[in-house]
This record gives structure tokens, C-alpha cells and sequence, in this order.
């Protein structure tokens, strides 16, 4: 049995609500076929505690092509005209001390070819801040410049995010709040906070606002 978090946007104000759902079975194994298994069980006892609830898996184990097209191995952004993932470049836009990184000629590479570069590039050292395209973010709040990528990301594709909006809770079943920090659906459920109180455009405009933002969401 196992438990995973569905991230709510506030019906009202800016933030995120997240509910644990209730007990689900759990489909061992590293099979793609497991983990769909595990997407259903998870909504399914969603769905029961709250029928209202309009629920999207966002990873690419989902089973709608928006999830997949949202995962932030696929979702990208244009960087001087090219089209890059949101993994990628927030992989390559760690800066470590020592003056190591940040890694923006990595930017448009494999998600997963730039996070095994920045791991041994880093070796071992402590990540200090991030670098994204010249602009310093800090670490604190731990998701802020994380949310920030995915929902330039978002804003850069119009023709996703307005599918996003019919959605009021998001999930994400590779996601375990007990060794991860940054969450595509949690980022997800920001953004609609953003959109609905009509404050997106604004707290984009502002590093500082926006982490604020976040920091009390």
C-alpha cells in the first residue's frame, strides 16, 4: 500500500494545497505497464474522497497526452531560439561552490545526458545557487526557480496551458516528497493559482515578488 500527494490550487489567493491521498495498492516493479497501474490506482481513491475533482497525472507515465506533453522532460522553452526542456535547463543552470557551473551550452542536450554532466562536473560539491541566462536565483525558496522554469515554459506554450486550466488537482506518481524537492505538478498547480487570480504577468515580471510568492503559497 502507498500514499501520494495531489496538488490543489487555491480557489481563492495564490498558493497550493496539498492532500495525501488515501492508502492506494501499489504495483511493484520498473515496468511502464506497473506504473500506469499505480496512475489509476492513485486517482482512483482520489476520485472517491472527492468526485468533484477534475484530476490530471502530469508525467510521462500518464495516461492523457497532456500529462506526457507536461512532464518536464518533454514540456520545453525557447532559449535564443532554441527549444529546450525545463529539466535541462535546470539541471544546467546549478552553479556550485567553487564557481562551478552554471552550464547554459548544455541547455538544448538530453534532459538525462545534462543531469549525469552537471553530477560529475559538480562531484560532490555544494549546490549554491541557480544561473538562468545571466539571472541569479536563490535557493530559497527550495521550489522557486524550478516553479519559475516551468511556468515560463507553460506561458511559452498557450496552447497547453489552457488545457491546464480544466484541471483542479494534479499528480505526479514518480514523485516521493521523502527524497524530492521539485514537483511538475506541484509547479502545475501554482501556475493555475497564478492565471486565476490574475497575477501572472506581474510576479513573472518581479525574481523577488515571485519568490515570495512561493515562499507563502
Amino acid at each position: 500500500m502507498a500514499t501520494r500527494p495531489c496538488y490543489r490550487p487555491l480557489e481563492v489567493g495564490i498558493g497550493v494545497k496539498t492532500m495525501n491521498s488515501p492508502e492506494f495498492k501499489w504495483h511493484g516493479g520498473f515496468a511502464f505497464s506497473q506504473k500506469q497501474k499505480n496512475v489509476v490506482a492513485l486517482h482512483e481513491v482520489l476520485q472517491a474522497a472527492d468526485p468533484a475533482a477534475r484530476i490530471l497525472e502530469i508525467s510521462s507515465k500518464s495516461l492523457q497526452p497532456l500529462g506526457v506533453k507536461l512532464s518536464a522532460f518533454n514540456l520545453t522553452l525557447k532559449i535564443d531560439g532554441t527549444d529546450c526542456t525545463v529539466e535541462s535547463v535546470f539541471q544546467a543552470s546549478k552553479v556550485f561552490e567553487g564557481g562551478v557551473g552554471p552550464f547554459p551550452e548544455k541547455y538544448a542536450l538530453d534532459s538525462r545526458e545534462v543531469r549525469h554532466f552537471v553530477q560529475a562536473e559538480s562531484d560532490g560539491k555544494r549546490l549554491v545557487a541557480f544561473d538562468w541566462s545571466g539571472i541569479k536565483w536563490p535557493l530559497e525558496p527550495r521550489t522557486g526557480f524550478f516553479f519559475r522554469l516551468y511556468i515560463e515554459a507553460l506561458r511559452q506554450n498557450p496552447d497547453l496551458d489552457d488545457q491546464l486550466m480544466d484541471y483542479n488537482g494534479f499528480t505526479d506518481i514518480e514523485f516521493n516528497p521523502k527524497r524530492q524537492i521539485n514537483c511538475q505538478a506541484a509547479a502545475a498547480a501554482f501556475y493555475v493559482s497564478l492565471r486565476r487570480s490574475g497575477r501572472l504577468e506581474e510576479l513573472l515580471a518581479d525574481r523577488d515578488a515571485f519568490c515570495e510568492a512561493v515562499a507563502v503559497s
